[in-house]
């Protein structure tokens, strides 16, 4: 299988552009309609319109229901959540505790030798858990493991302090620059860490 096939299925086992979208748009919407409106409520809701349209094109494409319910549940519930306590910054709590989620498991995951990123992209790249029996290939996994890591948790500490402090347009715009980019950056250098040791091809059956 060639590079370009395995680039291909590594960056969609990220969501892909698609995903990629619908994790962003809703939160730069929401921000913009506060910053017009000055008022929660229409921030509330313009975000969740937002996500229930890219969740019904994504269903007229027939694309996995996965995808559809995971991008309008996520922004609903910060949408309800920030509506109930009344703080336009309780829009990006959900997605503190989201990070930091992610990051345990991904710390987790490689501290005691099964990376996250084998048991995604072993079974997508057609080798399985063979990765773990070459060590190579397993320490390649494990130092895209440590990107996440640092990506996840690096989100929480510049992050949270802001959130603390009540400041909403800068928590957003902040949100959004460690959103997009960093996780661009992140996914291409996991790309670029595996591509360097080639995938393990299972044994022929004779």
């Amino acid at each position: 299988m060639s590079h370009n096939d395995d680039k291909a299925k590594v960056m969609g086992a990220f969501g892909g552009t698609r995903g990629l979208l619908d994790s962003g748009l809703p939160s730069l919407v929401f921000l913009v309609a506060y910053n017009i409106t000055h008022e929660l409520k229409s921030g509330v809701v313009a975000s969740v319109v937002i996500a229930a349209v890219l969740a019904i094109a994504r269903l007229v494409r027939k694309d996995t229901l996965q995808h559809v319910l995971s991008g309008f549940v996520g922004v609903a519930f910060c949408a309800f959540l920030a509506n109930r306590t009344g703080h336009a910054q309780d829009f990006y709590l959900p997605k503190l505790f989201t990070n930091l989620a992610y990051g345990s498991a991904y710390l987790i995951a490689n501290i005691v030798g099964w990376p996250i990123m084998g048991l995604l992209l072993g079974p997508i790249l057609g080798e399985n858990f063979l990765w773990r029996k070459h060590p190579i290939r397993k320490r390649a996994y494990m130092r895209a493991g440590w990107l996440w890591v640092a990506l996840f948790f690096g989100r929480i500490a510049v992050q949270y302090p802001i959130y603390r402090s009540g400041n909403v347009n800068l928590l957003g715009t902040v949100n959004l620059a460690m959103g997009y980019p960093l996780f661009i950056l992140t996914a291409w250098g996991t790309w670029m860490i595996i591509k360097q040791t080639p995938s393990i091809t299972p044994p022929t059956e004779k």
